[in-house]
């Protein structure tokens, strides 16, 4: 049998490796475009920024290597640019000129190419993407020489990584993002805080515009937004997304969605005889159904493998599993991760959910290091199902990120985080992990024990509702929401006709520092015989959603008077 696989990498490389340890007798050709087959992309940012210091640390593999250890026909500055599924060939531009290849079995891994939006002047050799070996040592050698302003478009994983990056070399960055706030798939109130580390290592963050030119000069580059601001570039990196590089094997009869090849469980496309695997296919999501490509790393290792089982041995492959997209990023001193669904995506799915904030420690309070974690939820309104996760830290957010796409992976609900059997040590967790503590907390709304309301409702809601606060009068001096009630939950049984007479009728809604005393509260008050909810997440969840309006609407509480 002779498997040909286009594109080396993550997919490509992982299919063609795991082919050969399953069948020693068939030959495999592997044709790459580039001069690397097989590199570490998720690196190349940290080439950038010195702490991978040297870039050959970054070629995990060779053409010598991989043909010394496994046998394989590795054959780079191949380019494919045409398919003939009914001749089984493929044609190829090679250095020493076109040739015709013939297989048995295709396997489909040409990944994405960097997405350029219509922007004048990206021609420019100061604009660099960052997707190859060569791009992250042309960018780092651009900072040798000297570049000392930087302008990243586009705030996504990569280019957050890069702005790091940049920014640890010391030079003066500014991240221009279209949608309204950084990292876009993360909501927006974790967002926030990304964006606020971002500006801490004196990054300066232009979000919900868009560029709208690049002006080449002699020494500098300017990039001019659509608000007329302008900003001098020594270097710009162009990281505005991926789409699927298939255009040759769509025009050849693969279908595709939205120009990602559509495959099935097995990563057979359309035409017979043709797999495909990577960043180029289409996936289906696994909560909501859509279809879209997943370009991560992780996903196309794993599918690579299975490809190849149902290349070689097809009566006892596995089905590829749906992607759930779960990914992760430094950005300073905090990480940022998700796994699942987030809220537009569940909102165009029509999905009813209900979503959880919560801020506990990542470690036991008492031992030394403890730092909080900015965790959210998504689950099913009626069934608790999980749906997706996101958490913000400085530290122990890629454990709970983890443990939570496990349990979705597992179709686990919310109560059963409860019951989850967590690793615990003073320096590792708490008894009751966050994990854990999200179970009990998902638990209590889905049985009505805990009621909560949202901060983005408080614009509707506040002249509906008394606002009662219940934090400590100390912790309300440094901002509380006006016309708010301010009774310590400690004090509340002894007070509850004073939140009557200031409720007259209405609803109460509650508000702490993280959501813990107010539910404690909100207890208290339901079997009261008010109509009570505590706010989701508490004050450092609403901080977080107003992000820079904050200190506009929260207001100093008046003196007391003598």
């Amino acid at each position: 049998m002779r498997i040909v696989v286009v594109g080396g990498v993550a997919g490509g490389m992982s299919c063609a490796a795991r082919a050969r340890r399953l069948d020693e007798s068939a030959q495999i050709i592997v044709l790459e475009r580039g001069e690397q087959v097989s590199f570490a992309n998720c690196g190349l940012p940290y080439h950038v920024g010195g702490e991978i210091d040297e870039a050959d640390r970054l070629l995990l593999q060779t053409p010598e290597s991989l043909r010394a250890a496994l046998d394989l026909d590795v054959r780079t500055r191949h380019e494919v640019t045409g398919l003939d599924a009914a001749a089984k060939t493929i044609e190829v531009r090679t250095p020493s000129g076109k040739t015709t290849l013939s297989y048995d079995a295709l396997v489909l891994a040409p990944g994405a190419r960097a997405v350029r939006p219509p922007i004048s002047g990206l021609d420019s050799p100061r604009v660099r993407t960052l997707r190859t070996v060569p791009d992250a040592v042309a960018l780092r050698s651009q900072v040798d020489a000297g570049a000392g302003r930087a302008v990243v478009l586009g705030a996504g994983f990569i280019g957050l990584e890069a702005a790091e990056a940049l920014a640890l070399r010391g030079l003066k960055v500014t991240v221009v993002e279209l949608a309204g706030h950084v990292l876009p798939p993360l909501e927006a109130e974790l967002a926030h805080l990304v964006t606020d580390e971002l500006r801490r290592l004196g990054i300066e963050v232009r979000a919900g515009i868009a560029a709208s030119s690049v002006e080449h000069g002699v020494r500098q580059d300017t990039v001019t937004l659509a608000d007329g601001s302008r900003i001098a570039a020594d270097l710009i990196v162009l990281s505005a997304g991926v789409r699927p590089d298939t255009e040759i094997f769509e025009a050849a009869g693969v279908a595709c969605v939205n120009g990602a090849l559509v495959v099935d469980e097995h990563g057979r496309t359309s035409l017979p005889g043709v797999w495909a695997v990577g960043d180029a296919t289409a996936a289906t999501d696994p909560v909501t159904g859509v279809v879209r490509p997943v370009p991560l790393a992780g996903p196309a290792n794993r599918a690579g493998r299975l490809v190849a089982d149902a290349i070689v041995r097809p009566e006892s492959a596995r089905p590829i599993p749906q992607p759930l997209g779960t990914a992760i990023v430094r950005v300073g001193a905090l990480t940022a991760a998700l796994t699942g669904a987030n809220r537009a995506a569940l909102d165009a799915a029509g999905i009813d959910y209900r979503t959880l904030h919560l801020h506990p420690n990542q470690h036991a309070g008492y031992f030394p290091g403890a730092s909080q974690l900015h965790l959210m939820l998504h689950v099913g309104a009626a069934d608790g199902r999980l749906l997706g996760a996101q958490a913000v830290g400085a530290d122990g957010v890629d454990k709970r990120i983890d443990v939570l796409a496990s349990a979705l992976r597992g179709g686990l609900s919310v109560a059963d985080l409860i019951d989850l059997d967590l690793a615990y040590a003073p320096p590792y967790g708490q008894a009751k992990d966050a994990v854990n503590l999200a179970g009990m907390v998902g638990a209590n709304v889905l049985d009505g024990t805990l009621r909560l309301w949202y901060a983005g409702d408080l614009d509707r809601i506040e002249d509906q509702v008394l606002l009662l606060d219940v934090r400590s009068r100390a912790e309300c001096a440094t901002g509380q929401l006006p016309g708010s009630l301010n009774i310590p939950h400690t004090e509340l049984r002894d007070r509850l006709d004073e939140v009557r007479g200031a409720a007259q009728g209405r609803p109460v809604r509650v508000l702490c520092a993280s959501g813990v005393r107010s539910a404690i509260a909100h207890r208290v008050l339901t079997q009261a015989g008010f109509d009570s909810a505590s706010l989701s997440g508490g004050m450092l969840t609403l901080r977080a959603v107003l992000g820079d309006r904050a200190d506009e609407v929260l207001v100093l509480p008046e003196p007391a008077h003598a």
